[in-house]
């Protein structure tokens, strides 16, 4: 792995993989949303959101 950034809080690394982990200032891994966040505010990942299903009305379906 190579090391990306370091801040006080944690380190970045990027896997071989392209994939990117996420250490702890206490040197536990960091996983899940706590781990996106972190990656969407250093720019390195984009987080996508769904988009909005379209409702349908009653009358339309009739």
């Amino acid at each position: 792995m190579q090391k990306v950034k370091k801040t006080a809080e944690y380190t970045l690394f990027q896997k071989k993989s392209g994939r990117y982990a996420v250490k702890s200032k206490n040197k536990k891994w960091i996983n899940g949303d706590a781990k996106q966040a972190i990656l969407a505010n250093e720019q390195l990942i984009k987080v996508m959101t769904p988009k909005a299903v379209p409702e349908v009305s009653e009358e339309a379906a009739a």
